[in-house]
């Protein structure tokens, strides 16, 4: 794989932030396997479509870096030929702040535009595919939902799936007042139940919904699951034993890859 950090300003943030893209290459190491083509580097254009790709989101407490530096990503990407896009949102809840800045706009319009333009990455809806942990889940679902036209398919790991029923952790540090202004989640766009409720089941990508039996945000993931079943939402779901672990994560993703509607 080819292993970028690119530090950019984003329009919508009004400063600089980061991402981290790994790209693959037929060209493998020691002890590595690579699906993708030499050259990988470089925006599409009409000869080179561009490979595939996965916008992977992290936690409410992490940063870029974090799935690399806590799973072997890099390999287990290599192995599918797949590009990953994991950016950098703090704690934002992948929202655009109320006293903050806009992450919203920020992953869900400028970073697909700036990826499309920049790396050589399929824009087609059957080749992009967002996944996230916790916060993260939460993020890929809320794309999922709100650009079901984008994507083929969506994995939440212990997704934070109904943050209003996180009162004690949001509360820390006064993030759901700078996130929210205090205002409540129901009915708005942050609210994944209510729009798994209104969704037309026909137009969803493909869903993957995975959350450890002993996690504290079980009950959440469950409702979700009962919101999906009650509207004809079709979701690959696995409650199993694990907690909210990067032990767990780690297992979490491979089985992500391995369920992805990938093209060959």
């Amino acid at each position: 794989m080819i292993r970028l950090r690119t530090d950019f300003f984003a329009e919508s943030l009004g400063m600089g932030t980061s991402m981290v893209v790994l790209m693959p290459q037929a060209a493998a190491g020691i002890g590595m396997e690579g699906a993708g083509a030499a050259g990988e580097e470089g925006a599409a254009d009409g000869r080179h479509p561009g490979v595939p790709v996965l916008y992977l989101l992290h936690g409410l407490s992490d940063d870029c870096t974090i799935w690399e530096r806590r799973t072997s990503i890099e390999r287990y990407a290599s192995e599918k030929g797949i590009a990953v896009v994991m950016p950098e949102v703090r704690r934002s809840f992948y929202t655009d702040e109320a006293v903050g800045e806009a992450y919203w706009t920020f992953v869900a319009e400028e970073l697909p535009q700036l990826v499309a333009r920049t790396f050589r990455v399929s824009t087609a809806r059957e080749d992009t595919f967002v996944a996230g942990l916790s916060m993260g889940g939460f993020g890929a679902f809320k794309l999922a939902l709100h650009h079901p036209g984008r994507f083929a398919g969506a994995a939440s790991l212990s997704g934070a799936v109904d943050p209003a029923s996180l009162p004690l952790e949001l509360n820390a540090g006064h993030l759901a007042e700078r996130v929210w202004g205090g205002r409540g989640i129901s009915g708005t766009d942050d609210d994944l139940l209510g729009l798994v409720r209104r969704a037309d089941p026909a137009s969803l990508p493909a869903l993957f919904l995975d959350c450890g039996t002993e996690d504290e945000l079980l009950p959440q993931n469950e409702r979700f699951l009962a919101e999906a079943e009650a509207r004809g939402v079709e979701v690959t779901s696995r409650l199993r034993p694990g907690a909210h672990t990067w032990d767990f994560w780690d297992q979490g993703i491979q089985d992500v890859l391995d369920w992805l509607p990938l093209r060959r």
